[in-house]
């Protein structure tokens, strides 16, 4: 995953892609919610990475939460892996 011209991010497992929220990979959501986009008629631009030094003071936020929502989806996996049959 390329995060911006400096930082790839390699590596991934796979099975991260497995932890699906509503209808989608949650390392997708980040993706499509971390990046930068410009609404088409107001023009105002949401940029995930001002948003972490104005209010988190933190610029490597967006980075960290990709992270942590790797590790989250793997560790959602194998404990839903885990998890008995239901026998319904």
């Amino acid at each position: 995953v390329v995060y911006n011209n400096a930082i790839t991010i390699e590596n991934i497992p796979l099975e991260a892609y497995d932890y699906v929220v509503n209808g989608k990979p949650a390392l997708e959501w980040v993706m499509e919610r971390q990046g930068v986009s410009t609404h088409k008629d107001s023009g105002i631009v949401n940029d995930a990475n001002d948003w972490a030094i104005e209010t988190m003071n933190d610029p490597s936020y967006p980075l960290n939460l990709f992270l942590r929502v790797i590790t989250v989806s793997l560790e959602t996996m194998k404990i839903v892996r885990n998890l008995p049959k239901l026998d319904i």
